[in-house]
């Protein structure tokens, strides 16, 4: 996909560096529909909820916006009343500038957390920022908020409902502090559909949950957790309901969307080498095997054995138990890409000099049968490696 051609109708955007990081790259985006669009969002569950993601879950209520203004380089978390106020003044500099009402902005930070937003470079650069709105300006504003991100994550696809040609768009950043519910990640979804504020709604959790809610790079939640979509209806399509024509069409193209994005910040786990798609089949209810999945999912030994390119599936296995679930041993089967592990409480020894070959793919597969139900959970993790407590423990500093 080339940049000139990831664009959404009746939206514009662009990033901008305004001197938060200190390094001169883009640390300032914003994203900006022509007419007030429909919105809905999901936020972080975090106790410790950053200053923007308090304001956004006030805004939010009305199911209205028409700008998303986001920094990277300060999370503005921890920072008491004066961050709140700090996240209002911020979205009030780009009304102002937009000449539209300060409650149709939302704002989003990410980066250092417990330091006081520099608002006024934000201030300072909002005239620049509004100025160099572009229909192709979405790759400018991804890449202003970036923080650890090795590469960019943009997701786009169209769809024809009613003869009319549907885009959605997404764009995301994360790699780190990755766990449902969500993490130090922020994504922004924009559609032209016309759609009903009840069925977006439904639709956009239910991706969510299907994506962003399906993926661990090292199971820490992050404060600053925001998924947002806006809808602006420019496409002229007929309303779409729950059970209109190309409603199921859109839904499916929304969930490629957003489990593309979800599938990215995996890829970019901090120091990731492997992305591991781990299912749980045959579970009595899909939260016991979401649990289960979790368990494997973040083990510091099962992820340490895949960057490792070991197949030690005695630590998946043990993971499997941990859960809390009470599975049996002699019905649990457990199977890496197409290689059976373990079957009747035992291994299996056949076709275990392909292991060595499976290990060293980029994407694996782990699949865990428990032989107890018919319900599944999917989710998408990384490996833990060397770079990742390199970043880490230095992220500050």
């Amino acid at each position: 996909m080339s940049d000139v051609n990831v664009r959404v109708p009746g939206f514009l955007a662009n990033g901008i560096s305004v001197g938060i990081k200190g390094d001169g790259k883009k640390d300032l985006a914003l994203i900006n529909s022509v007419v007030p669009a429909r919105a809905v969002g999901v936020f972080t569950t975090n106790r410790f909820k950053a200053a923007p993601v308090i304001l956004d879950m006030e805004r939010i209520k009305r199911g209205l916006a028409q700008a998303i203004v986001v920094n990277s380089g300060n999370a503005n978390a921890s920072t008491g009343e004066p961050g709140y106020d700090d996240a209002v003044a911020m979205s009030r500099a780009v009304a102002d500038g937009l000449a539209i009402s300060e409650e149709l902005v939302l704002v989003a930070s990410t980066g250092i957390i417990g330091e006081r937003l520099p608002v006024d470079k934000i201030i300072a650069g909002t005239n620049e920022l509004i100025q160099g709105l572009t229909v192709d300006g979405l790759p400018r504003a991804e890449e202003s908020i970036m923080t650890t991100d090795k590469f960019p994550k943009v997701a786009w696809e169209k769809c024809l409902i009613g003869g009319r040609e549907i885009s959605v768009c997404g764009i995301a950043k994360g790699a780190g502090m990755i766990e449902p519910n969500m993490a130090t990640m922020l994504s922004f979804i924009m559609t032209d559909a016309l759609i009903d504020q009840r069925y977006l709604n439904r639709v956009f959790r239910q991706s969510v949950d299907k994506s962003f809610h399906a993926i661990t790079v090292d199971g820490c939640m992050s404060t600053n957790d925001t998924v947002i979509m806006l809808a602006n209806g420019i496409a002229g399509n007929a309303l779409l309901k729950e059970r209109s024509p190309g409603a199921v069409l859109f839904r499916k193209t929304l969930d490629r969307v957003m489990i593309n994005l979800a599938r990215e910040i995996v890829r970019d786990g901090e120091g990731a080498t492997k992305v591991i798609h781990i299912i749980v089949d045959e579970a009595r209810s899909r939260k016991e095997a979401q649990k289960i999945a979790y368990c494997i999912a973040n083990s510091s030994l099962v992820k340490t054995a895949f960057y490792g390119g070991d197949p030690n599936w005695g630590r998946i296995i043990a993971a499997v138990g941990s859960a809390g679930i009470p599975v049996s041993p002699d019905s649990v089967r457990l199977f890496l890409d197409d290689i059976p592990l373990f079957h009747n409480g035992t291994g299996v020894r056949e076709g275990r000099e392909k292991l060595s070959d499976i290990m060293q793919n980029n994407s694996i597969q782990v699949l865990v049968k428990l032989g107890m139900g018919r319900q599944s959970f999917e989710l998408f993790a990384s490996d833990l490696t060397h770079e990742y407590v390199t970043v880490n423990a230095h992220y500050h500093t």
